[in-house]
């Protein structure tokens, strides 16, 4: 039989039934659940009963049925400025392609600056 208020298996010999005023028998593992019942203390507020596991998940079976969690996989978005071809193409230019375009871009700024720099 299990303890009504913990949970626990009461051996033969062991525990003790309480009658209730309705007339419902109570099997009681210990004077303790009894104390504690008599006190109308809740089962899921005291940690050693099971009724406490239970609600904060700490069985065995829920520790080894965890879910699995989706794995991220990264997918490429058109930005404003730019379409999913052009971050493509982007990403394939070698670093010395795109190492002389920036170089280029560098070189066309000073220029523009040296004419505004003469007027």
């Amino acid at each position: 039989e299990l303890c009504a208020f913990s949970d626990y298996r009461i051996y033969p010999g062991n525990g003790m039934l309480f009658v209730r005023r309705d007339g419902r028998p109570v099997t009681l593992g210990s004077s303790k659940a009894k104390s504690l019942m008599e006190q109308r203390k809740k089962p899921s507020k005291l940690v050693w009963t099971q009724a406490w596991r239970r609600s904060n998940k700490k069985s065995l079976t829920e520790t080894v049925l965890k879910k699995r969690s989706r794995k991220v996989t990264k997918v490429q978005r058109a930005v404003v400025g730019a379409s999913i071809d052009d971050i493509k193409k982007r990403a394939t230019e070698n670093k010395a392609f795109r190492s002389s375009a920036i170089d280029a871009a560098k070189k066309e700024l000073k220029d523009q600056k040296k004419k505004e720099a003469k007027k």
